[in-house]
């Protein structure tokens, strides 16, 4: 083993980042620093203090990142139409750049030489955090446990744990049959069921959302304001990034918002099944277009549908940190400087609907030129001739040459 004297552990206080932190101290000898971050996964963060203390960790670090989560990386790119696919609203992707600037962040402020993570040696998270961990220290040392060890079981580690004095909550057989990751923007599920495709999702696993089904027979009405491609008002009032996340959150979840069954292609090679909440995240996304189809120029909009699927490809892949996606993310920034106003929803048992958009300063609709009433000289439909003889000239030469063979 290469020597590491000491090592920065992302750190949730569950088993297998328990099991880790003991792990490194054994395998390498070194110390531990544990870094436990609150993006809004609703867990009790605070206990994971405790359970480092109890294994001798001297150096703790718990940080709420809640509101930096949302405004330096759910909002830029919720301003792309995000996502993945076609369908994935990259919940869990999004939040890997954050916490691995973070473990580097801490790594240079305890002149720690290592981090180390929990992610598998099969899944997407071992890449997100190890590229953004490289492109913000190119010398840093990574350890991941999971391609290391021989502890490739739950029932493993719970035999390591109760053998080194380990204190985790669960016992054999008493946890969810799920993997679960969440944040402020969604929480996922792998695993279980979930492994065979054609099986039916059970309704007791979604945690967040209510059935649609059972969502309230009345809609819910809700009015969204609108700054430079940003949500900064709900129902008029003023809300932080972290406050207008979390009130979507509960008005798409009430209403049965944001749920989806998917098999994505991971980028390490395999195709795998998850299932997402995503109440908060799928009402910006339709709110969000909608504010665009007023403000955005045609081809502008064009352009940046166009780029998207590519941006989100890098997110998904990890590269949040890389010179493309920082370049395009000008570029969406940028046409982001009309999008203001307001977006009228109406949220109706698993749907969202767009009743209603306005801009006072930015709007691109003029209601002179689209009207089917008199337009009073507005737009002059004769023009529409030469427009369209010019735009059918190399479909009448084709069809021409082709009446000649």
């Amino acid at each position: 083993m290469t020597t590491i004297k000491k090592v920065v552990l992302a750190y949730s206080g569950g088993l297998d980042t328990s099991v880790i932190l003991k792990w490194l101290q054994e395998t390498y000898g070194c110390e531990v620093v544990t870094f436990t971050a609150d993006i809004g996964q609703e867990e009790e963060v605070g206990a994971a203090r405790a359970k480092a203390k109890v294994l001798g960790v001297k150096e703790i670090y718990i940080e709420d990142l809640r509101e930096e989560f949302v405004r330096e990386y759910v909002f830029p790119m919720f301003r792309a139409n995000t996502l993945y696919e076609g369908e994935y609203l990259l919940g869990t992707s999004i939040a890997r750049p954050l916490i691995a600037k973070r473990l580097v962040g801490i790594a240079n402020e305890t002149a720690a030489d290592a981090i180390a993570h929990g992610a598998t040696g099969k899944g997407n998270d071992q890449v997100r955090f190890e590229l953004g961990a490289y492109a913000l220290r190119p010398d840093i040392r990574v350890i991941a446990p999971w391609r290391e060890w021989d502890l490739t079981s739950r029932e493993k580690l719970l035999v390591y744990a109760e053998a080194n004095g380990i204190p985790v909550e669960g016992k054999r057989g008493s946890r969810s049959p799920y993997s679960m990751d969440a944040n402020l923007l969604h929480i996922s599920y792998e695993g279980g069921i979930l492994e065979d495709p054609w099986l039916e999702s059970e309704e007791t696993m979604w945690r967040w959302t209510i059935s649609p089904e059972l969502a309230p027979d009345q809609p819910t009405y809700i009015e969204l304001e609108y700054r430079c491609g940003d949500i900064t008002k709900i129902n008029r009032e003023s809300l932080s990034p972290a406050k207008v996340l979390e009130t979507l959150n509960r008005f798409g979840s009430k209403n049965g918002i944001g749920r989806l069954d998917l098999v994505e292609n991971r980028y390490v090679g395999m195709k795998s099944r998850g299932c997402y909440e995503t109440p908060g995240g799928t009402i910006m996304l339709k709110a969000h277009r909608a504010i665009e189809s007023l403000t955005l120029d045609r081809e502008v909009a064009h352009l940046k549908d166009e780029l998207m699927p590519r941006y989100a490809s890098l997110i998904y892949n990890g590269y949040w940190w890389s010179p493309e996606r920082i370049l395009l993310q000008q570029f969406i920034d940028s046409s982001q400087n009309t999008v203001n106003g307001v977006v009228r929803l109406k949220l109706y048992k698993g749907n969202v609907m767009i009743i209603g958009r306005r801009s006072e300063t930015d709007s691109l609709f003029v209601p002179q030129m689209a009207t089917f009433e008199e337009d009073l000289g507005a737009y002059n439909q004769q023009d529409a001739e030469g427009f369209i003889k010019l735009n059918a000239l190399r479909l009448r030469i084709k069809a021409m040459n082709n009446k000649m063979r």
